[in-house]
């Protein structure tokens, strides 16, 4: 007889049918995940060329701030609007305290550059949470799936050896139908970890140099304040 995937699936008892099922929704939902992340990371690619190459040809802070707003997918353009907006918040108190002493203003030097470095590491923590977001569902379709399939397998094989017992029979014929169905479980579980797998791995080192994009771009503008700061108090 051919071979018949889909026939396999039909012809399998309840519980080999439940576990394909189950793979199913894994692998729907995976490579949802995956189409999503591939759209998204693209966007976020994108949006970051165009924020950097308008921000370093700002003149000032507040042109480069209106320009952040364009690009919502950029997390650079979101650290530095967290930024510049912790900036204006210290400012407006700075200005409420004019007329005090140096230390006063050195000290306030120091409680900026803190204040500014809490609201950018606090962004950069939102926006890796947000890109990887669902991205631990791959890891866990790919972990746990195969094992699923192997479920559906063994029990398949138990069943066909509960059917070898009540036939009183022994031969290829009786067994192997019954166990090829089996062995579709194993291969429906596998079929679906390793795209989850792949996958997995290659958006966590796209967001892994997303991260450390994110750093080096924190520190660029956390010196760039600073040495207005600097010039400022000279």
């Amino acid at each position: 007889m051919q071979l018949s995937i889909t026939n396999m699936i039909f012809h399998a008892g309840p519980v080999g049918q439940l576990v394909m099922f189950i793979l199913l929704v894994f692998s729907v939902v995976s490579w949802s995940i995956v189409f999503i992340k591939m759209r998204l990371f693209k966007r976020v690619l994108a949006d970051t060329q165009d924020f950097l190459e308008a921000f370093w040809s700002s003149s000032k802070l507040s042109e480069a701030y209106e320009t952040a707003q364009e690009y919502e997918f950029s997390p650079e353009a979101a650290i530095f609007s967290a930024g510049f907006t912790e900036l204006q918040k210290i400012n407006k108190i700075r200005n409420r305290k004019e007329g005090s002493a140096q230390s006063e203003t050195l000290d306030m030097q120091m409680a900026t550059m803190d204040n500014l470095k809490r609201a950018i590491r606090k962004t950069e923590s939102q926006e890796i949470t947000e890109l990887g977001k669902y991205l631990p569902f791959l890891a866990t379709t790919g972990s746990a799936t195969p094992f699923i399939g192997l479920f559906g397998t063994v029990w398949g094989i138990m069943a066909s050896f509960h059917d070898i017992g009540m036939r009183g029979s022994a031969s290829l014929t009786v067994v192997a139908p019954g166990i090829s169905e089996a062995l579709v479980a194993t291969a429906a579980g596998l079929a679906v970890a390793i795209p989850a797998v792949i996958f997995y791995n290659f958006y966590a080192s796209k967001l892994t140099h997303i991260d450390a994009e994110m750093q080096n771009f924190s520190t660029d503008f956390l010196n760039l304040v600073e040495r207005d700061l600097i010039s400022r108090s000279q």
